[in-house]
């Protein structure tokens, strides 16, 4: 039997540099959309202060972009609601980042408090409210960029298994 390990015949792979990913400058998969998501989230610095509500509409800021996608911080006080809509062709993430949203979909309501995240596809139809007593904020991430928000007067979406992923048991 042979006593060397892999480790003593290969090496330590992360003194190899050349055998190494460099770390992407932008995500491009689900995860590292998620994963950007919850760093910006985790780092109140990068948007606390410039968050803002409005009693007479929902407000919203793009925070960054990147190459094939956005980064929006919107609030929401009391009462306001985004409608019955789907993204068009982009896909996103929605992070709660204060307080607590109430999401609609065909598949039922679910409440929404703050470190949720939601994954979605194309054609994902939902309605996002702020049904609370508090303000909330939240955080999203479409890729492609958000181009057409068509709205929907009823949840016409077809549930299919990749239509929703919670991001907090992925």
């Amino acid at each position: 039997m042979n006593s060397d390990n892999d480790l003593q015949i290969a090496g330590d792979i992360l003194e190899v540099p050349h055998l190494l990913q460099p770390p992407r400058e932008h995500p491009a998969t689900v995860a590292e959309f998620v994963g950007l998501a919850r760093a910006i989230a985790a780092d109140r610095s990068q948007w606390e202060r410039l968050v803002e509500y409005d009693a007479t509409t929902r407000w919203y800021h793009r925070l960054r972009t990147g190459p094939g996608y956005e980064v929006w911080l919107l609030s929401w006080v009391p009462g306001q609601g985004s409608g019955l809509h789907d993204h068009g062709r982009s896909s996103g993430v929605l992070t709660v980042l204060e307080g607590t949203l109430t999401e609609r979909t065909q598949r039922g309501t679910r409440a929404l408090g703050a470190g949720t995240q939601r994954v979605f596809a194309p054609g994902y139809v939902h309605e996002v409210v702020n049904d609370a007593l508090e303000p909330a904020v939240s955080l999203h991430i479409y890729y492609p960029g958000l181009t057409e928000m068509p709205m929907h007067s009823t949840c016409t979406a077809v549930p299919v298994a990749y239509d929703e992923v919670d991001a907090a048991t992925a």
